[in-house]
């Protein structure tokens, strides 16, 4: 494999990425839109191109970390995209959070030009990412999986492989987003009651991180809701809004009915159209303290 690497998306979580695999020894072309943000990454060694498509090389590996499926299918299809640039023998590993029929549809598009597309989404926030701590999904043809994935053990702790079906992993990463949003309304809407019946919710949280749900979401989340405290950003309420839809999407298309997931996504609905669209998406329980008549600072 070619240890130079296409690298589009520097945004909080392409950026510890990105600087990972320099950091591993890759060489690295770096593109985001906002130029200046791929600036460190410059400053580390990396070569910064001017469009996306000139961020992969023909027969290479291109990685995309991007915001939405709008963003991703931009940089991927058309002349001078990165399926036409990779050519024959490129592999493009699309680790953004998008639509399970998005990567089957480019996955297509793909196969016209002889290379080939591996969905590999991550769990984890921006602390997370940095430290190399994410928790990797990998699902496409397993030669390639195969080729890649020492880039993606120098980005995370562990790789999940999903098998070859080009979506499998986007399905698994919606699942998990669409679980913490789920836990994120339930933990908000426990504390609030435990805060209106006079009980110290900062303990509540601490109980149940420690013994019923020892787990990340409660322990972090969990945490931060419990004191009202909603910064730093890892995570904004928008792109939570985003998933929610992609959940209930992909759930429709095989007539698979997830009520919990139409109420939250009103729930995130409620929280943008009072302004808290660039908030972290944990802030949804400010709209269970409205709803409460409780306390908070936006």
């Amino acid at each position: 494999m070619n240890t130079e690497i296409g690298f589009i998306g520097l945004g909080a979580m392409g950026e510890p990425m990105a600087a990972n695999l320099l950091a591993a020894g890759y060489k690295l072309r770096v593109y985001n839109r906002t130029a200046s943000k791929a600036e460190p990454l410059v400053k580390a060694g990396a070569t910064r191109v001017e469009r996306p498509g000139d961020a992969a090389l023909p027969g290479g590996v291109v990685i995309t970390m991007l915001a939405d499926d709008a963003a991703l299918e931009q940089v991927t299809l058309g002349p001078g995209g990165i399926a036409e640039r990779l050519g024959p023998g490129g592999i493009h590993v699309s680790m953004s959070t998008v639509a399970p029929a998005t990567t089957r549809r480019l996955a297509k598009d793909h196969a016209a030009h002889g290379n080939i597309i591996i969905a590999s989404p991550v769990f984890g926030r921006p602390d997370a990412a940095k430290a190399k701590r994410l928790w990797v999904l990998a699902s496409g043809p397993a030669a390639q999986k195969t080729t890649i994935r020492p880039l993606l053990e120098a980005m995370g702790q562990a790789v999940f492989d999903f098998g070859e079906e080009p979506g499998a992993a986007n399905v698994v990463k919606l699942a998990g987003n669409f679980l913490i949003a789920a836990n994120l309304e339930a933990m908000s809407e426990a504390f609030a009651m435990a805060e209106k019946q006079g009980v110290d919710r900062t303990a509540v949280a601490d109980l149940l991180a420690k013994t019923l749900f020892a787990c990340p979401i409660y322990q972090g989340y969990g945490k931060a809701i419990a004191e009202k405290r909603f910064t730093p950003v890892g995570f904004r309420m928008r792109l939570g809004l985003k998933d929610l839809e992609l959940t209930l999407r992909t759930a429709g298309e095989v007539t698979t009915p997830v009520p919990i997931a139409s109420l939250v996504r009103d729930r995130f609905l409620a929280n943008l159209a009072k302004g808290r669209a660039d908030m972290d998406w944990s802030a949804i329980a400010l709209g269970v303290l409205d709803d409460a008549g409780l306390s908070h600072k936006d």
